[in-house]
């Protein structure tokens, strides 16, 4: 089914009920406890919540804050607040109070929604020291804070005729105000409009089959990627299941058993290095038949490519192997999309020869986000690439590299801030990435580094750090890894194990773990990361290779602020936490 052309976000909700009504639209999970709204539940919580607001004062143009993790209550207020024409600024709730009081005077927030305690005592307190006076209204009971139920209950009782504000809104209006996490200086603020992100929900609508029924959601809302497939979804008519957290995601797959959901790599990268482990504990033949399932699934080729020798093999090894990876996921996965950070073409192999698709996709908040995304289609995928460039959207290489891209999904403006538009738009309309790649003769775009990461080396010679880290990333033994070398004698690496492989490795080996402290210290350790690394150097150039590294006892984190709310390294915050450690490395030599 083609969705009718829509020209606002909010239109969704109305297709929705007329193609889609069904008992459970959205649900959500909290303490243990699923609770499902129907259509018609979701639609009445909306338009009353709309009416709530617009008795507050909301009107169009307003800008309303939104800090909550993925919740059914999460839509509700999105969908509310965009149908009265005004924007929807979300606040990620790892954000500091430095960044939260900024960002709420820069937008001139108007009223804040957010779901505990824990955010409200946080906001509170970036408005306290700001001397701010901010309606704020809570999801959950907080003490005797103002409930957003009550907006809803208020909503019920008032005779407000919503159809004006609906029309009133057009497609080029302010749909959502994303503040950027940048690792220096002050938030920027984007600008998406309906149209902005409509176009890429018609651009996307072919990526999910019309047997793609139910998605499980876990990556946080606060970001236009989960965003805008979320809408995605109900334009398709898909069961939304929020996961109650990071923490649940097994066992909120298990109760869903969804067709599929978003991620990022480091998740996929963690599943397969657990099953890899379990791989490991196997003896006699049940571990010889895995690990030669898990090296065909390695040597996979897309769809149409393989032998059939291979395939006849491969039907063995989902039989014998790959099934249960299958049954560990819920049992019915039939996508799964990876965006936010480069797939390990390994990965990519490896999985879809388990009969489990991942999507490869790539693109900005400043782009709505998908600028390409690899499909189901004949065709549509290549491995080590993020597919074909999305049909709305024109993209061509510059010549130092960069990716350059334009199209009605592409943001018009930083709010308030003409300086740092003009800094990436160009005379032409393109937007300047800030990426490095390139087109292939079948229409696949490949992101290669970030054009502000690659680095020179004292010597002169420029490195790409991504793909550096992406090929470490192969090692289980490497749970996070950061290439560092600028003006500098030759790249190093900062390296955080992966701890449960590490202990298990020690235990086999007869090594001493402790603490975390204590292995990274342990020369037999240093020893066993020196061969991993000597490795994974094969194939790069001499000047790319790291030439040494260090391992750290920590994860990075977002909550420490070393990791952007989509797992990515800030490094500049990385670099300045461990400049004593990486200065060692280049005293040593």
């Amino acid at each position: 089914m083609v969705m009718e052309r829509s020209t606002r976000i909010f239109d969704i909700l109305t297709y929705y009920k007329k193609h889609y009504a069904k008992p459970v639209m959205v649900a959500g999970k909290a303490t243990g406890k699923w609770t499902n709204y129907s259509t018609d539940d979701f639609l009445s919580i909306v338009d009353n919540l709309s009416k709530g607001l617009v008795a507050k004062g909301v009107r169009k143009g307003d800008k309303i804050a939104l800090m909550s993790h993925n919740r059914p209550e999460w839509n509700f207020c999105d969908f509310a607040i965009n149908q009265l024409g005004a924007a929807v600024v979300p606040l990620y709730p790892t954000l500091s109070k430095q960044d939260l009081s900024f960002i709420i005077s820069d937008a001139e927030v108007k009223i804040i929604l957010l779901s505990d305690t824990e955010l409200y005592e946080k906001i509170a307190e970036a408005l306290a020291e700001n001397n701010l006076d901010i309606p704020i209204y809570t999801f959950d009971t907080v003490d005797a804070k103002p409930s957003w139920q009550t907006l809803v209950d208020e909503g019920k009782q008032l005779d407000i005729d919503l159809a004006p504000y609906r029309d009133a809104v057009v497609e080029d209006d302010l749909l959502t105000l994303i503040y950027t996490s940048g690792t220096t200086g002050k938030p920027k603020g984007v600008c998406l409009s309906h149209k902005n992100v409509l176009t890429n929900v018609y651009d996307c609508f072919e990526l999910l089959p019309s047997y793609f029924k139910k998605a499980l959601s876990f990556l946080p809302l606060c970001h236009i990627f989960e965003r805008m497939v979320v809408y995605l979804y109900f334009a398709k008519g898909v069961e939304v299941h929020y996961a109650e957290s990071l923490d649940t995601i097994v066992a909120d797959i298990n109760d869903v058993k969804p067709d599929g959901f978003t991620t990022v790599p480091r998740v996929l990268e963690k599943v397969y290095d657990k099953i890899v482990l379990k791989g490991k504990a196997l003896t006699g033949v049940k571990k010889q038949i895995f690990f030669w399932a898990l090296n065909l699934g390695l040597n996979n080729k897309e769809p149409g490519k393989n032998s059939g020798w291979f395939e006849f093999r491969l039907g063995i090894a989902r039989k014998l192997v790959f099934k249960k990876w299958q049954e560990a996921l819920g049992g019915n996965i039939k996508l799964i999309v990876s965006g936010g950070a480069a797939l390990q073409p390994r990965l990519a192999r490896v999985f879809w020869a388990a009969g489990i698709p991942v999507m490869e996709g790539y693109g900005l908040t400043e782009t709505s986000p998908v600028i390409a995304v690899n499909t189901l289609e004949k065709d549509g995928v290549k491995f080590g690439t993020v597919g074909k460039v999305l049909k709305s959207v024109d993209v061509k290489i510059a010549d130092d590299g960069e990716i350059l891209c334009k199209g009605p999904s592409i943001f018009e403006s930083y709010y308030k801030n003409e300086a740092a538009t003009a800094e990436v738009i160009d005379n032409e309309g393109y937007l300047h990435t800030g990426d490095i790649g390139d087109l292939d003769a079948e229409g696949f775009l490949r992101v290669t580094d970030r054009k502000k990461e690659m680095f020179k080396t004292a010597g002169g010679k420029y490195v790409a750090p991504q793909v550096l880290e992406n090929k470490f990333m192969e090692s289980t033994m490497i749970a996070q890894v950061m290439v560092v070398g600028e003006n500098r004698r030759f790249p190093a690496a900062l390296i955080v194990p992966a701890f449960d492989v590490l202990e298990q490795w020690c235990g086999i080996k007869g090594i001493p773990f402790g603490s975390n402290e204590e292995a990274v210290k342990n020369p037999a350790v240093i020893e066993k990361y020196q061969r991993e690394i000597d490795q994974l150097n094969q194939g790069f150039g001499q000047w790319e290779k790291v030439k040494k590294f260090v391992l750290l006892p920590n994860q990075w984190t977002i909550d420490a602020g070393e990791l952007t709310p989509k797992l990515s390294l800030k490094r500049k915050v990385i670099l300045k936490r461990h400049e004593e450690a990486i200065n060692g490395i280049y005293e040593e030599n």
